[in-house]
C-alpha cells in the first residue's frame, strides 16, 4: 500500500516556484538558528557555572566571593569559653636576662600599705617589670676625604682611591638591605619605602636611589639564591604552585612559580605556565611533589605524585552546586573527604597509628574510585569530564598515605605564594625582567630565613656587603642544627 505524502510534500507540490524557494529558505534560517540556539544554550550554561563559583567550588579566594555566595560552613560549636583553655601551653613575654637590661630602676614601698609605718629592708626576689622602648634614630654618616697629590718627580696628580668594603654609593649595605625588604617582604612601594626611611631613620632617599639599592641587593643574592634552588630540587618532599602575575610596561602576562620545603623556599617569575618552567623550577625527578591538578605538572610520576585534596574538595562541591545527577555523587564523596580527613588530623595528632590509618583507608579509596566512575558517566559533561580526568590521576591520590612526610594538600605552597599574590595586588606585578629577578631573590631569601628563624636583615646586609668587598655571600641552606 502506498503511503501517503508528507504535509510539507503535499503543500509544497500546490506552491509556485517562488514560493517553494521561499519555504526553503526559511527552512535554512530555521536550522541555523536552532543551532544558534543550542550554542547560546551552552554558552549559558557556561557563564551561569562561572557566576556561581566560590572560594568552596573553585580555586578563588575566600575575599573574591560576591555577597550572594553561600556562608562558609559553620564550626560545630566545642561548648567552650573563647580564649585560653585551661591546662593550655602557656605563651609569655621572655624577660630579658640583666646582663641585656639597659637599665635598672629599682622601685620599693615606702609605708605599709596596712598600718602606714615606714619600711626598711631588701627585697632578694623582687617581682621583674621590663618595658621595651626604641631610642631615636640618627644615622650615622661617615665621609672620606679623598686627597690629591702632586708627584714632586712627574709632577702627576694622584687622587687616593676608596678603601676596600667602602660602598660607591651614598648608602651602607644596612641601609640597601632594609630599603630592599620594605619594597619587597613588607610590600611598601617605592616612594612609600622613601618617605620610611625619612621617617624612621633620617635618611634622605629619592625613588631612583631607591630603585639602585633593590639592584645592589639583587645582584648580591644571585648566587645564595641559585644554591637555594638547587637545594630545593634535591629535597626527597615538594610542594609546587603557581600564580598570575604581570611583567613589563605593558602588563603582560605572566606567572609567578613557588616551591616550597621545610626548610627552604624558592620563586620563579616567567611569562609561561607552561611544562617547560616547571621542570626548570623543580628539576629533575628527585622525591614526591604535591601539586594541584595543573597539566603542567604532568611529567612528575604519579607514583611520586600526590594531588591536592583541598582542591578535590572544592571541586566535588562543585558537584553539588551543579545539581542535577552530579549532585548526589557530589554529596557522596565530601562524606568520604570529611572521613579522610578526619582520620588524618588524628595520624598527626598521634591518637591513630599510620599502620591504622592506612588500613582505613582501603575500603574507603575503593569507594571514592566507584563513586568517581559512576560520576564519569553521570551524563552531566561537566562532571563526567572532570572525574575520568581524576581517574586517570587516581593513583596520585594516595601518596600520603603510604610514604611518610607527605601532606595530602598544597597548603605550604600556597601560603608562601599568597605573599606574591599580595605583591602582585598592591604593585601590579614588575616592569622589568631585572624587577621580576629582585622579586625572585627578595622573596626567597625572607622565605627562606623566616623559615629557619634567622634574621632577614642581618643577612642582606652581609651579602651586600660581601658583593661590596668582592667575597663569597653567606649560604642560605640549612645548617645541620637547623636540620
Amino acid at each position: 500500500m502506498r503511503k501517503p505524502a508528507r504535509p510539507e510534500k503535499r503543500l509544497s507540490k500546490k506552491l509556485t516556484r517562488g514560493q517553494s524557494k521561499k519555504l526553503a529558505g526559511f527552512r535554512r534560517i530555521i536550522a541555523e538558528l536552532r543551532v544558534e540556539i543550542r550554542q547560546l544554550k551552552a554558552r549559558l550554561r557556561k557563564l551561569e557555572a562561572r557566576l556561581g563559583q566560590t572560594s568552596q567550588n573553585s580555586s578563588m579566594p575566600p575575599s573574591s566571593d560576591p555577597p550572594s555566595a553561600p556562608p562558609q560552613t559553620p564550626r560545630v560549636a566545642s561548648g567552650r569559653k573563647p580564649g585560653g583553655q585551661p591546662k593550655h601551653p602557656k605563651h609569655a613575654r621572655e624577660l630579658l636576662p640583666p646582663e641585656r637590661v639597659h637599665k635598672t630602676i629599682p622601685v620599693k614601698p615606702e609605708r605599709c600599705k596596712k598600718c602606714r609605718r615606714p619600711l626598711k629592708g631588701e627585697d632578694t626576689q623582687p617581682l621583674r617589670h621590663q618595658v621595651t622602648d626604641l631610642p631615636p634614630v640618627e644615622p650615622v654618616v661617615t665621609e672620606y676625604q679623598r686627597h690629591a697629590l702632586v708627584c714632586e718627580h712627574c709632577q702627576t696628580v694622584t687622587r687616593a682611591a676608596l678603601p676596600a668594603g667602602v660602598p660607591r654609593g651614598n648608602f651602607s649595605s644596612r641601609v640597601v638591605a632594609v630599603v630592599s625588604l620594605l619594597t619587597s617582604y613588607y610590600h611598601l612601594g617605592r616612594r612609600t619605602a622613601a618617605e620610611a626611611m625619612g621617617d624612621l631613620f633620617g635618611v634622605t632617599m629619592s625613588v631612583g636611589a631607591v630603585s639602585n639599592c633593590e639592584q645592589m641587593a639583587s645582584q648580591a643574592l644571585k648566587d645564595p639564591v641559585a644554591e637555594a634552588h638547587a637545594y630545593v630540587q634535591k629535597q626527597p618532599v615538594k610542594n609546587g604552585d603557581e600564580t598570575s602575575w604581570y611583567e613589563g610596561i605593558r602588563r603582560l602576562k605572566a606567572w609567578a612559580w613557588a616551591a616550597f620545603t621545610p626548610q627552604v623556599t624558592v620563586f620563579l617569575i616567567r611569562t609561561s605556565r607552561g611544562t617547560a618552567v616547571a621542570k626548570e623550577l623543580l628539576g629533575k625527578v628527585c622525591g614526591v611533589l604535591v601539586t594541584d591538578r595543573w597539566c603542567g605538572y604532568t611529567w612528575w610520576p604519579l607514583a611520586f605524585r600526590q594531588l591536592c585534596w583541598a582542591h578535590l574538595k572544592r571541586h566535588f562541591q562543585a558537584f553539588v552546586d551543579w545539581g542535577g545527577p552530579a549532585a548526589p555523587i557530589g554529596q557522596a564523596l565530601l562524606v568520604e573527604v570529611t572521613l579522610l580527613f578526619t582520620w588524618w588530623h588524628r595520624v598527626r595528632d598521634g591518637t591513630l597509628s599510620r599502620s591504622s590509618f592506612q588500613t582505613y583507608v582501603v575500603p574507603l579509596r575503593r569507594r571514592v574510585k566507584k563513586l568517581l566512575t559512576q560520576g564519569s558517566v553521570c551524563g552531566h559533561a561537566k562532571t563526567m569530564s572532570m572525574c575520568r580526568e581524576i581517574l586517570t590521576m587516581e593513583k596520585a591520590l594516595w601518596t600520603f598515605v603510604r610514604i611518610p612526610g607527605v601532606e595530602p594538600t598544597n597548603n605550604a605552597a600556597e601560603r608562601v605564594i599568597r605573599a606574591l599574590v599580595i605583591w602582585r595586588k598592591i604593585c601590579f606585578g614588575t616592569h622589568s625582567q631585572e624587577g621580576s629577578r629582585f622579586v625572585e631573590r627578595m622573596m626567597t631569601v625572607a622565605c627562606t630565613l623566616n623559615q629557619q628563624g634567622r634574621n632577614v636583615v642581618d643577612y642582606v646586609t652581609a651579602s651586600v656587603e660581601a658583593a661590596m668587598r668582592g667575597q663569597c655571600p653567606p649560604s642560605l641552606l640549612p645548617t645541620p642544627v637547623q636540620k
